[in-house]
């Protein structure tokens, strides 16, 4: 790794544990139970114990929570860690319904710019050297997809054809503009932060993680998905169309 590479590294993880220690100096004087409690949620429990600990705080500090919920979600996506789908159903259980979207796709989108760019400055010739096959295929796909490149994000945000860590990471290795890259991601998230939102309106009675495999809600990402493509399919027919018209 060269010199610069780890400078790099370790700004990223010291702003990252000041930023995480100043929020836990902020946040108000909590009893040992909800120490205990305040922690990244692993699973649905987990999930309903820190809610009911942060409602607690909301109504006076509701700036706090929300900027620990959005500082920790952007972390999360940043260095590619999982557990922001239960972020995302506390936003819902938390915040009125708008502005827990707002603030997940918000979210979500800075977090993957950050990993993006990471990916750009120090991850190239890691990734290349791990998964050099993958890339390529996806490089050729990108490539097929010239011109549609912002509903194709769009598409993959929605699906889970690429896995979220993969798409941030690979993107500016397979040259994905950062600007299609970040409204794409802002747009794609939509559909599926819609579910886990919706599903956080009743985190106390969630009894597991299957909320999201309800027939609704799969309908809802199949409808996005193919919404998503549908400029795509109307471009390509427009110019099918017209080389037959010069062919004529």
């Amino acid at each position: 790794m060269r010199r610069q590479e780890f400078l790099l590294l370790a700004g990223v993880f010291l702003v990252v544990t000041s930023i995480l220690f100043l929020l836990y100096s902020s946040f108000p004087e909590l009893d040992e139970h909800e120490k205990a409690d305040l922690k990244l949620p692993r699973n649905v429990e987990e999930a309903k114990r820190l809610g009911l600990v942060l409602s607690k705080y909301k109504n006076d500090h509701f700036y706090t929570v929300l900027l620990g919920i959005a500082t920790v979600y952007i972390i999360l996506q940043s260095l590619a860690i999982p557990g922001s789908i239960f972020l995302s159903v506390l936003s819902g259980y938390l915040f009125p319904f708008y502005t827990a979207l707002l603030l997940v796709c918000l979210c979500s989108a800075l977090g993957a710019l950050i990993c993006y760019f990471l990916s750009f400055s120090i991850g190239r010739k890691l990734i290349m050297s791990y998964i050099p096959d993958r890339i390529e295929k996806w490089q050729n796909e990108i490539a097929s997809f010239e011109g549609y490149l912002f509903f194709y994000v769009v598409f993959l945000r929605v699906t889970p054809i690429l896995p979220n860590w993969f798409i941030n990471i690979a993107s500016p290795i397979v040259d994905v503009p950062a600007h299609i890259f970040f409204f794409g991601t802002f747009f794609g998230v939509a559909p599926p932060s819609f579910i886990f939102i919706q599903a956080g309106t009743t985190l106390q009675r969630l009894t597991s993680a299957n909320f999201m495999w309800s027939w609704t809600s799969t309908a809802t990402i199949a409808i996005s998905a193919l919404v998503s493509l549908l400029p795509i399919i109307y471009q390509r027919y427009l110019s099918m169309s017209s080389a037959k018209a010069k062919h004529a």
